[in-house]
């Protein structure tokens, strides 16, 4: 499937090249830095096909993809020239770049390039693990040891690969950045570990602080070292800015990170640790439905990449908490997602999101495409996700699970859990919960989405048979064939193609127009019953800007069938290099059974499809 005009439907409502600063993205969305965010049309980007959701968060202007979003990015990439720019000026004067976004989007920007390699190696070391369970494995032999070196080589180096992310993402040199936090797992620096003796430096006393898979540290010393190699830069003649710069960064970042943000952090880290365990001493309970309660949050906010680090800097202290109680919450979005799947058999269109999301969760751990196209969709569904995923990170907590290895929360991932049963325990509640509250109550009512409330209205009152007639006289086209992957996927609507014959576009219902696209290109009709169908004159036709187009009908103005709507010069379109084949969709057609006509060619008089409820 290609995803070049989604890509480019995207940077043009988000106010072009020129509005961007940066792109990056994660296992879910798009994330984008602006330069100005009141450019960005979030609406028209919230309704375009594949986008689940629009999210303002952590200095970011977010786009929820899913599992499509590296497609989205690479098209994106491949069509636009988008690299890292800085525009001082405006970003000072960008009201939503608060201290907190810009920390949020600091430490986003600076872990969601390492996401690859840290799942990876998570599930490499989940794997591990159930080769140890098999016994298909000797922990002392050669195999081992070579696996154990992949799956922890991330985790043990992570400072150089923060120190090299953190400075990409803040504009230095990104080498230098990695080669400070190389010298803190040089030997000789380690060596100084297992010294008993009172060390300093030029007279300074001395704590040595073990750097291996620590990630504040890094983490503060780059924001420390962007600015200073920038006023290198400034005062250093050019002629000796290539060894100066990076020998005076390295003199001053090095013995200042040994010395100050190395104690300094293990102080925090130590702190935070604590503070968890003074929770679980507390109330374990409070503590399992706190956390899993405020996960989802955390992800609709956008900021829980932020909760990544004090995750990670917790395996330092006899593991992490936080990751196996947020699992609670991931495995009852699956479960509300697989109840969906079980209850909504007539609707066809939802149950297969539902299918596809449910197997994203199970397998992949990915479950933002459940929390935005359903869990938020369905407001019933709230709480639902706060009472399952609570229950299940009680029982979490009570067992005190913890782990010490990234991964993300999915059924391959289990074993890397101790202890295993706790977590199983927690997980499998929080899933099977979710999946019978769904089933019982449903999902059907209440929808969280104005837009979607007046969608199942207007299903709600549409008779149990609905004709829709042709608006063009022309050649019947089955939509998957249309050269067109948002119209052939379906993911506009249901519906047929038409290749037209001329240049008349007739009203194929009693109704009224919902929408005329100022570019006169398409038209969005409603009839008495309440579907809603749109007509596209050929792809890709907004280009045109209304050339070649005449329209005959207004916004709001009632219609009956057979009353012209639109003429357009279909030769004229296809001289200027674009397709004149024109889908019609319904795009309400949730619990809708839809008749085809099965002739090959249609008159405007000719009914093209019938509606059943």
């Amino acid at each position: 499937m290609k995803y070049e005009n989604l890509g480019n439907q995207i940077v043009e409502l988000i106010g072009g090249e020129d509005n961007i600063q940066s792109l990056e993205h994660c296992a879910t969305r798009l994330r984008f830095r602006l330069t100005n965010d009141n450019k960005a049309n979030k609406d028209k980007i919230a309704d375009l096909p594949k986008v689940l959701q629009v999210v303002e968060q952590g200095g970011q202007f977010q786009i929820v993809i899913g599992n499509d979003v590296s497609n989205v990015y690479e098209a994106i990439l491949k069509q636009h020239n988008i690299g890292n720019k800085v525009d001082s000026e405006n970003t000072k004067h960008n009201e939503k770049n608060s201290i907190l976004n810009i920390i949020f989007g600091y430490i986003s920007g600076t872990f969601s390039p390492l996401l690859p390699a840290l799942a990876g190696s998570g599930m490499l070391k989940a794997l591990i693990e159930i080769l140890k369970i098999l016994h298909w494995v000797d922990e002392k032999g050669a195999t081992f040891a070579v696996l154990s070196a992949a799956s922890n080589a991330v985790f043990y180096f992570l400072p150089i690969f923060i120190g090299i992310s953190a400075s990409k993402k803040l504009n230095a040199n990104p080498f230098i950045g990695g080669t400070i936090a190389a010298a803190l797992m040089e030997p000789n620096f380690t060596s100084l570990l297992k010294s008993h003796e009172n060390l300093n430096f030029i007279g300074i006393p001395l704590v040595v602080t073990d750097f291996a898979s620590t990630v504040f540290p890094l983490l503060i010393a780059i924001v420390i070292y962007v600015p200073l190699e920038r006023l290198l830069k400034k005062y250093t003649p050019k002629v000796i800015q290539l060894f100066l710069v990076p020998m005076v960064s390295l003199l001053i970042m090095v013995p200042l990170i040994v010395l100050v943000f190395g104690p300094f952090s293990e102080y925090v880290s130590s702190g935070i640790g604590s503070g968890i365990d003074y929770m679980l001493s507390v109330s374990r309970i409070l503590t399992g439905i706190v956390i899993a309660s405020l996960w989802p949050i955390l992800v609709v906010l956008g900021v829980h990449w932020g909760v990544v680090p004090i995750m990670i800097d917790n395996y330092k202290h006899g593991g992490d908490i936080i990751n196996p109680i947020t699992a609670a919450s991931v495995f009852a979005q699956i479960g509300i997602a697989f109840g969906i799947v079980l209850r909504a058999r007539k609707n066809k269109d939802l149950r297969s999101l539902a299918i596809g999301t449910t197997l994203s969760g199970l397998f992949a751990g990915v479950t933002e495409p459940i929390l935005y196209g359903l869990i938020l969709r369905y407001k019933r569904l709230i709480p639902i996700v706060l009472i399952a995923g609570g229950v299940g990170g009680v029982i979490i907590a009570i067992f005190n699970v913890r782990v010490s290895t990234f991964v993300l929360n999915n059924i391959f991932t289990i074993p890397v859990y101790k202890p295993m049963i706790g977590y199983a325990l927690g997980i499998a509640s929080a899933f099977i919960i979710s999946t019978i509250l769904t089933f019982i109550f449903g999902y059907e009512k209440n929808n969280n989405n104005k837009e979607n409330e007046k969608l199942d209205a207007d299903s709600a009152s549409i008779e149990r048979e609905s004709v829709v007639n042709s608006p063009i006289k022309g050649r019947v086209q089955q939509l998957k064939d249309v050269p067109d992957p948002v119209f052939a996927s379906e993911a506009m609507g249901k519906g047929i193609a038409i290749i037209p014959q001329n240049g008349n576009v007739c009203a194929p219902f009693d109704g009224k127009v919902e929408t005329l696209f100022p570019t006169k290109h398409a038209i969005g009709l409603k009839n008495e019953q309440g579907i809603e169908l749109l007509i596209h004159i050929g792809l890709d036709t907004v280009q045109l800007d209304g050339n070649y187009f005449e329209t005959f009908v207004e916004n709001g103005q009632k219609i009956k069938k057979g009353d012209l709507l639109i003429k357009f010069d279909k030769e004229a379109i296809q001289a200027s290099g674009f397709n004149a084949v024109t889908p019609v969709v319904i795009t309400n057609n949730d619990d809708l059974d839809i008749e085809y006509i099965q002739s090959k060619e249609v008159n405007c008089e000719d009914v093209l499809m019938t509606i059943h409820t």
